[in-house]
């Protein structure tokens, strides 16, 4: 595949708007090169001056006087020194500049690309592995732009401009320093394709390594209440020692290249300095010219010892560019529509007509059957069934975090799969019984997503959700931080803070998928009292376990293994004797023996 093999040429045309910018970066970079091998050249001159005084090059230039000559050389050392200098400053910044704007553009594409993929992407992935690509690979690129693209450019001219001049000056001896030059080519190949894979290694290591520290970290009070910090730490210890590993041996392979390489070298400049002093001492070379010749191939031969560590920093690079493209490759499963749906205009009636539904990971076992219900226009209904029964995974359906396999759903008469995304998601207010609440305090939190909500409207919500009393005793009221997940609060605060969030989002379907599951009866009792006036004129789907918070539901739907098994009231239920009425017995305590739960499917729960 293409970004296997070319990970340069796809992030020259990645970078196309600031392809200006990187040309102008690689001009001033060879500028500084070629002012920097100027000073050998003065080297030269100067001795020229000495020897031959009235006949040195200087001279034919127009200046016979040694001391005049000296002067001119003086004057000419400091205009190359100072062009050299701004050069190396101007092109220091606009490299610097660039590896910022194009790891920022990266990571910001990423994670964009990230947050538009579906949740079953989420599930084949770890956190910890996408961070380390969010992160570590993208800053991996950064470093390369820093410092390694600048190198590449002035090895290349180094070897451009010296080896000219000396073909041009001295033809008879330039062979000799351009000798090294194929083995050095052909061992820096060499050494690229074989520390690819291993740099591969450590990318993808580093990834598992970043992936259970995450795991880790998110879980530590599980870790704890069973006494398995050994444990982890040896899976930690492991995995450590797979990187440490892997980076070993891409190591002893790139730090062998300088010592070979630096042989290889020596021989170019042995030869010069023999070969070219013979005829320096018989007079067939300019003692000047010679001068020049020594330390030129110097500078010529011995950068090229620096090669391994660029190399390292490009290899680096390249298992980072292609696990960056990668994700960028990925292509979303669920296809965004293009009908808008302004919420004002929608009325909330929807439609499930025959819908059948497994995950990929399911093996063929169906989470719902040819389901087929109907919520009208301001209804409030219960969704209820044992666990297992597909009652979560409805709701995922509606809210398009999947695509289900047959069958439609319809918003209004719209299909779903026609509609935008972000206006389908607009449209519905979803209250998780798994409760997410960001770090930051209580204010962000309820107006996420209503970001721009007045004062009176945030209280307002908060009420609403009977939150307003417990926020109003926190330390700084709804400036409180509440901790990353919200750890620092009980599970019923943290329920009711995400019911404030969206009453204050004030959508047209409100789902509550087991929304007073992490509360106490009292406060149950509160937020049902408060539901009364949310669920007014909006349409309302509310998944329970407990049944006593759909009793006066316009309608109950009862799901048993992904089909729909009963419908109806709640008293219209209880005289049906199926398996509502059972469940209701079982926690009204009209009967000690519970329900024995069916099975999660395909590990989903619901």
């Amino acid at each position: 595949m293409e970004k296997k093999k070319q990970p340069i040429s796809r992030l020259w045309k990645y970078t196309r708007e600031l392809r200006l910018k990187i040309i102008a970066a690689s001009i001033l970079s060879v500028l500084n090169k070629i002012f920097d091998l100027a000073p050998p050249a003065l080297i030269g001159a100067a001795v020229d001056v000495v020897v031959k005084q009235e006949e040195s090059l200087i001279a034919r230039l127009g200046y016979p006087d040694p001391r005049t000559q000296l002067l001119v050389l003086a004057g000419l050392t400091l205009i190359i020194w100072a062009l050299e200098s701004l050069f190396q400053y101007t092109y220091g910044v606009m490299w610097r500049n660039l590896s910022q704007s194009i790891q920022h553009q990266l990571r910001v594409d990423a994670y964009g690309h990230v947050q538009s993929m579906e949740l079953s992407y989420f599930e084949d992935q770890t956190t910890g592995g996408l961070m380390s690509v969010l992160n570590n690979d993208i800053n991996q690129l950064e470093r390369f732009l820093d410092v390694g693209a600048n190198d590449i450019l002035q090895v290349t001219t180094t070897v451009l401009v010296i080896g000219g001049v000396f073909i041009a000056v001295a033809p008879s001896v330039a062979w000799m320093a351009l000798l090294p030059m194929p083995f050095i080519v052909w061992g820096s190949i060499r050494f690229q394709n074989q520390l690819a894979p291993r740099y591969a290694r450590v990318r993808e290591s580093v990834g598992f390594l970043n992936g259970q520290l995450s795991i880790n970290l998110n879980g530590m009070a599980t870790i704890k209440s069973f006494t398995a910090e050994k444990y982890e730490t040896g899976r930690i210890e492991l995995l450590s020692d797979h990187y440490r590993e892997y980076n070993r041996d891409a190591i002893r392979l790139s730090t062998a290249f300088v010592p070979l390489i630096r042989m290889v070298i020596v021989t170019g400049f042995i030869a010069i300095t023999i070969f070219g002093g013979r005829l320096a001492l018989v007079g067939s070379l300019d003692v000047g010219l010679y001068s020049t010749m020594v330390f030129i191939t110097q500078r010529l031969l011995w950068p090229l010892t620096r090669l391994g560590d660029t190399l390292d920093l490009l290899q680096r690079a390249m298992a980072s560019i292609n696990r960056i493209f990668d994700i960028l490759d990925t292509d979303r499963r669920i296809t965004p529509g293009l009908s808008s749906l302004p919420i004002e205009d929608v009325a909330g009636e929807i439609q499930f007509t025959n819908v059948s539904f497994e995950y990929e990971s399911g093996e063929g076992q169906s989470v719902l059957r040819d389901l087929s219900l109907n919520v009208g226009q301001g209804q409030t209904v219960g969704i209820v069934g044992p666990t297992g029964a597909g009652k979560s995974t409805l709701v995922k359906l509606l809210l398009r975090f999947y695509d289900l396999q047959q069958g439609q759903i319809t918003l209004d008469g719209k299909n779903l799969r026609e509609l935008s995304l972000g206006d389908l998601r607009k449209a519905m207010g979803f209250v998780s019984q798994d409760v997410f609440l960001f770090h930051g305090t209580v204010r962000e939190n309820v107006t996420y997503g209503s970001f721009d909500a007045a004062e009176e409207e945030i209280i307002q919500a908060a009420k609403i959700a009977e939150a307003h009393e417990f926020i109003t005793a926190l330390p700084q009221g709804y400036d409180t931080v509440v901790g990353e997940r919200g750890q620092k609060l009980s599970g019923g605060q943290r329920q009711r803070i995400s019911l404030a969030r969206a009453v204050l989002k004030n959508p047209p379907v409100l789902i509550l998928d087991e929304a007073t599951s992490s509360v106490d009866n009292e406060t149950e009792a509160l937020i049902q009292r408060s539901l009364e006036r949310i669920t007014r004129d909006r349409t309302t789907l509310v998944i329970a376990h407990r049944l006593s918070t759909i009793v006066h539901a316009d309608r109950i739907f009862v799901l048993d293994q992904g089909e729909l098994s009963e419908q109806g009231t709640h008293s219209e239920l209880l005289g049906m004797n199926g398996v509502y009425a059972a469940l209701w017995a079982v926690q009204t305590g009209a009967v000690r023996r519970s329900i024995p739960e069916k099975p999660l499917e395909n590990g989903k729960s619901d």
